[in-house]
């Protein structure tokens, strides 16, 4: 069971680095009609993503170093 919930914390590290890579601009797209899109909801979005992606990779990267801090005793 402590695996599953390892990975399901790996898991939600990957997506909060997602968000904050998204709301920084870093993430494009190759389709011109979607780029604008995702250019507009960044805009509109980007503050409180870049505060979400940075708490969920903060939270869930100190989850993981303490996690495997256990399984090292």
């Amino acid at each position: 069971m402590p695996i599953l919930v390892f990975i399901f914390e790996l898991l939600l590290f990957a997506i909060g680095t997602y968000i904050y890579l998204f709301s920084r601009g870093i993430i494009k797209s190759s389709n011109p009609e979607t780029r604008e899109r995702m250019e507009a909801f960044r805009k509109s979005n980007g503050l409180w993503m870049r505060i979400a992606g940075l708490a969920l990779m903060a939270i869930n990267g100190a989850n993981i170093v303490i996690q495997i801090g256990e399984w090292l005793r």
